[in-house]
């Protein structure tokens, strides 16, 4: 079983001001924007906050406002999401959900570690583009839905060939 760790996400309170910071001050380079969650060169990522726990505890207003326990996670990726989770619920692993699927359509398993933080393993964005498209979506609608860029839906389309 391989599980990646692909970057840590930092919840913000507000994405405008924490983007002008880790870009403008410290000059990070984002990879992958998709609006309320960017993705950095340096293997970071931020999120803002209320999306974050509207998707991770179906509460806009979990737990505070920042700074606070549940304000970062720890997020790996896996092609295995499945059997991961079968492993996990022979554990002592306290879940905050099994899998289930984000808005953007991937499936994702979020947990706490020994120490109560957040671990969120989902599984790689080219296997959702490539589950919505068997089942029928245009490359349009994967883009839409996802938040990626048409033209990278349609570079996993081909290089899956």
């Amino acid at each position: 079983m391989n599980i990646k760790l692909v970057s840590s996400v930092i919840f913000v309170r507000d994405i405008k001001t924490s983007r002008a910071f880790y870009e403008g001050v410290l000059e990070q380079k984002p990879e992958m924007d998709h609006g309320l969650n960017v993705g950095y060169a340096g293997g970071f990522a931020l999120w803002q906050m209320d999306i974050a726990n509207q998707s991770i505890f179906g509460d806009v207003n979990h737990n505070g406002t920042g700074g606070e326990k549940h304000a970062a996670e720890l997020y790996f990726e896996t092609r295995e999401l499945d059997e991961v989770l079968a492993r996990l619920e022979k554990g002592s692993v306290q879940f905050i959900h099994g899998i289930q699927e984000q808005p953007w359509g991937q499936r994702v398993i979020r947990f706490y570690d020994p120490d109560g933080h957040i671990v969120e393993i989902g599984e790689p964005m080219d296997c959702v583009i490539l589950r919505m498209l068997s089942n029928g979506s245009t490359a349009g609608e994967i883009a839409q839905r996802t938040f990626m860029p048409l033209d990278i839906v349609n570079q996993i389309i081909a290089a899956a060939g």
